[in-house]
């Protein structure tokens, strides 16, 4: 007795929809391995389910990192690489962007005073009465 046809649409049960996943997961990456032994394929699958588990196969001798450079050269395309040196620079920057940001927001609301000079405190205490006037005017035009 042959099984039935199902219908494809998205399995709203997410206990079956994952048992589903799982059962076909195996059963596509066992094709691609058969596809890359029988036919001397390179391949490379890469799979995301839906919680965002990544699940890959390559075949062999290359590697995910190969297969990606050749799917590059031959389509004509290239996935930015960064360099790390640049990713520090930039995490930096933001990191002393957010400190001094927090810093500010310390001073509005009264904390961390001490180490302000005279022209500092004046210059917040000016924000300080520019925002206040800008909320009293919202306040009496709505």
């Amino acid at each position: 007795m042959g099984r039935g046809k199902i219908e494809i649409k998205r399995i709203e049960n997410s206990t079956n929809r994952q048992v589903t996943f799982s059962k076909r997961r195996g059963g596509l990456l066992k094709k691609a391995h058969e596809l890359a032994v029988l036919c001397d394929a390179q391949l490379g699958l890469i799979i995301f389910s839906s919680t965002g588990k990544m699940f890959e196969y390559c075949s062999s001798p290359l590697n995910m990192r190969q297969i990606i450079e050749r799917y590059q050269k031959v389509a004509g395309i290239r996935i930015q690489e960064y360099d790390n040196q640049q990713i520090f620079n930039e995490m930096t920057r933001m990191k002393n962007e957010t400190d001094n940001l927090q810093a500010s927001m310390r001073r509005f609301t009264g904390e961390d005073l001490s180490c302000l000079h005279y022209n500092d405190l004046e210059q917040l205490e000016q924000q300080l009465e520019n925002s206040v006037n800008k909320i009293r005017t919202r306040k009496f035009i709505t």
